[in-house]
């Protein structure tokens, strides 16, 4: 069987989206739904689910329950963030809370991790009940790495194990998840299964780490959203771990002083952290974990049995999520 490209499962998925009905009533809970999903995006969790079942010569029908559940949960937790997060756009559009109102986005989201749920019902027998258990398992975990990362906001100093270990949670997890599915699905063993959810876990841990690094790095034009938002909000990454940590005593007074310091301008807080960071290699130091995640992830995808072409496609998948610039 001839795998796809990520474009072409991408537009399959996107079919699929397309053909739920949301005909049911009241329409404040079902409009938001459809809505969110008309957003569009890259799909990468059920492209990725879907790319690991044809890993093992199966059509990606058979894992699109699971590509589905994983989209829709995602979904889910973006509405219930944006809330948390107090954000008002979405991919340039109005977040539900803020075109409908809070109560809304909560239900709606609410309903959207039921019918996630729901979608499990299509995999095969064969793998439903552990497939349910994996997914229940990621949907908590998820909640644990976005419990992590509001702690966070009240602590002055977060080390480096914590943060990456919340990232892996918050983001790793349902990459990883994403793999797994898929490949049980198509019947592939339960080592090689474990095996693409490794690399799934640190090519999640990578991507978090690169989001960090193009949020002050990234190209404005392509990033997709303003530049230094992370800085603005004292949101404690990756980058600014490692700059309270090798800063030397002076450094670190003068980041503080823009930590809290409430008065400043945006662009000239970010253009003196941005400095600090660049003084105390926080970038480098960034790329290198960045780089020994997907190392680790190459490593676990090298043991995956199965023929060295037919890994070709997720591999490229992997490197343009390293390489990307939005």
């Amino acid at each position: 069987m001839q795998q796809q490209t990520p474009q072409d499962l991408l537009a399959i998925i996107n079919k699929a989206l397309e053909a739920i009905q949301f005909d049911k009533q009241p329409n404040r809970l079902y409009d938001p739904i459809r809505y969110t999903l008309d957003m569009g995006g890259k799909r990468i969790r059920p492209v990725m689910c879907l790319m690991a079942c044809e890993l093992f010569g199966k059509e990606p029908a058979t894992a699109m329950p699971a590509a589905l559940a994983l989209e829709m949960f995602h979904n889910f937790t973006l509405l219930h963030d944006d809330i948390m997060d107090k954000a008002e756009k979405r991919r340039n559009r109005d977040c539900v809370h803020i075109k409908w109102n809070d109560n809304v986005a909560i239900l709606s989201g609410d309903a959207m991790q039921i019918m996630a749920m729901d979608f499990l019902r299509g995999l095969p027998d064969g793998v439903f009940r552990e497939s349910v258990a994996i997914f229940n398992r990621t949907a908590i975990e998820v909640c644990e790495g976005q419990q992590y990362d509001m702690d966070f906001e009240a602590q002055d100093h977060v080390c480096e194990a914590d943060y990456l270990n919340m990232i892996r949670l918050k983001t790793g997890v349902l990459l990883a998840a994403s793999l797994k599915l898929g490949a049980l699905a198509a019947g592939a063993s339960h080592e090689d299964a474990q095996r693409l959810y490794d690399m799934g876990l640190h090519i999640g841990i990578a991507f978090q780490l690169q989001d960090d690094l193009l949020d002050v790095y990234g190209d404005p034009a392509t990033f997709g959203k303003n530049i230094g938002g992370d800085i603005t909000s004292n949101k404690k990454t990756y980058l600014l771990i490692m700059a309270q940590k090798r800063a030397d005593q002076a450094t670190c007074a003068e980041l503080e002083g823009w930590l809290t310091n409430t008065q400043a301008k945006p662009c000239e807080k970010i253009a003196a952290v941005t400095a600090i960071y660049n003084r105390t290699n926080a970038k480098e130091a960034c790329q290198k974990v960045m780089e020994e995640h997907y190392q680790l992830a190459l490593e676990h995808m090298a043991a995956v049995s199965a023929p060295a072409t037919r890994k070709e496609p997720l591999l490229r998948l992997a490197a343009s999520l390293m390489n990307r610039n939005n």
